[in-house]
């Protein structure tokens, strides 16, 4: 029989790559995106090719209502989640800390930390053996920023995957007994469009490149990888842990 993940931010990126190969693994997907239709229907459909059950769903994450009613309709369609993977995320205007606007600030820790809460409530709920679940796991996508900094640039945005990794950690303790691990995976920067969204940098990679003890950024699909092996029953003794796939930095 196969699993079910819900993969959030998974029309583009990370979240496609993930995507992609959770559903050679055997998993069905559920894919979450805010606002690509598009993008999200040819998700499904290279998932659908691979032989998973599919589908997507609208929703921001950082609306609790539009989280709960993700996770309602992936029991309807699919059934109960075992993989969740907190992949949705923004990095946010570049901006210095005493410049920053109050809004933009506010905006990446409700995509970023609230969104992440508000599904592994939901993922909980439903995988824990205290509500009568059969166990599963949570990835959340960290960053290498968490333990850098970003300083001149993304520093709000460093610390808001600073807060994701001491709820990995704190999570873990808490479900760890009820049949649930909790991992996340600090990412490197990849070859996305996240840093041309938003009032990003798009010459980010390119700088990343340069000081990366690998010379070069990384691919969406060796983070997905990552995420997969935290995922699957070969990490069945690891939680807790914040993985770093930082490409040497």
């Amino acid at each position: 029989m196969r699993k079910i993940a819900i993969i959030t931010g998974g029309s583009r990126g990370i979240g496609a790559a993930t995507a992609e190969l959770a559903a050679k693994a055997g998993y069905d997907i559920c894919l979450n995106y805010l606002s690509n239709q598009a993008r999200a229907a040819e998700v499904v459909a290279t998932c659908e090719a691979l032989g998973a059950r599919a589908l997507a769903v609208q929703g921001d994450v950082a609306s609790e209502p539009d989280m709960a009613a993700l996770f309602t309709t992936c029991d309807s369609a699919l059934g109960p989640v075992d993989l969740l993977v907190n992949n949705a995320g923004i990095v946010g205007k570049t901006s210095r800390v005493d410049t920053l606007p109050a809004a933009a600030l506010e905006h990446v820790f409700r995509v970023n930390v609230f969104g992440s809460i508000y599904c592994a409530q939901q993922a909980v709920r439903r995988m824990s053996s205290k509500y009568g679940g059969k166990g599963g796991a949570i990835v959340n996508l960290s960053s290498i920023a968490a333990t850098i900094g970003s300083a001149g640039e993304y520093v709000h945005y460093a610390a808001s995957k600073g807060a994701i990794d001491s709820f990995t950690v704190g999570l873990a303790r808490e479900v760890g007994r009820e049949g649930i691990r909790v991992n996340s995976v600090q990412a490197g920067t990849a070859d996305t469009e996240v840093h041309t969204l938003g009032g990003g940098n798009p010459d980010r990679p390119a700088m990343v490149a340069a000081s990366a003890a690998l010379g070069r950024v990384a691919t969406p699909y060796e983070i997905a990888e990552a995420i997969l092996w935290l995922g699957s029953e070969k990490a069945s003794y690891a939680t807790g842990i914040v993985l770093r796939v930082g490409g040497g930095l």
